[in-house]
C-alpha cells in the first residue's frame, strides 16, 4: 500500500515538471495561417477532384478488369458497357458488375467453349501454337480429364465405406452367433 502511493506522488510530481515547462501562450508564425489555407485551397480544388475522378473510374473498370482475369468469353461487352456506365454517371455499373459474374448459358453450346478467345492464343500459355478449334477440344478434354478423376476418387471412396459397413456388419452377425 505504501509503494503505490509513493509511485502515486513520483508521478504526479513527474506531470506537474512537464506542464511547468511548457509555454503559457500560444504562438504561430506570421503568414503561417496564409500558407496553410493557400495550401488547402489547392488541395481541394485540383488535387481532390482529380483523385474523385481517379477512384469512380478505377471502380467502374472493375467489372472489366473481374472478366478479363476469369477469361469472360464477352469481356469486349462488359468493356463497353464500363466505358458507358462512366459516360451516364454509373448507372450501367451495376449491370457490368452482374454481366461479368456470370457466364452465358447457350453460349458454350453456340461457341463450343465459355472462355474468351484470347485464352487460347496466349503465347506462354498451355495452348500455345495450336490452331483454335484444337486448343478448345484440348481444354474440353482437360476438363474432362479432371472430372472423371474426381468421379474415380468418389468411386473409391464409397468401395472403402461399403467394405467397412460389411466389415462391421459381419463382425456383428458374429457375435450373435456367438
Amino acid at each position: 500500500m505504501k509503494l503505490n502511493t509513493t509511485l502515486l506522488r513520483i508521478r504526479a510530481i513527474g506531470i506537474t515538471a512537464l506542464l511547468s515547462i511548457l509555454p503559457t501562450s500560444a504562438w504561430a508564425m506570421a503568414g503561417m495561417e496564409e500558407k496553410i489555407a493557400d495550401v488547402m485551397v489547392w488541395i481541394l480544388i485540383v488535387v481532390l477532384p482529380i483523385a474523385a475522378l481517379y477512384i469512380f473510374w478505377k471502380i467502374h473498370v472493375l467489372p472489366e478488369v473481374f472478366a478479363e482475369k476469369h477469361h469472360h468469353p464477352q469481356k469486349h461487352a462488359i468493356q463497353i458497357l464500363c466505358l458507358l456506365s462512366i459516360a451516364v454517371g454509373g448507372l450501367l455499373w451495376p449491370l457490368a458488375w452482374l454481366w461479368a459474374f456470370t457466364k452465358p448459358v447457350t453460349y458454350k453450346a453456340a461457341y463450343g467453349t465459355d472462355k474468351h478467345d484470347d485464352y487460347f492464343l496466349k503465347p506462354d500459355g498451355e495452348h500455345a501454337n495450336k490452331p483454335m478449334d484444337l486448343a478448345i477440344v484440348d481444354d474440353e478434354l482437360i476438363l474432362l480429364k479432371e472430372k472423371l478423376e474426381g468421379l474415380n476418387k468418389k468411386r473409391e471412396l464409397i468401395i472403402s465405406k461399403q467394405a467397412a459397413t460389411s466389415a462391421s456388419s459381419t463382425q456383428t452377425q458374429e457375435k450373435q452367433n456367438a
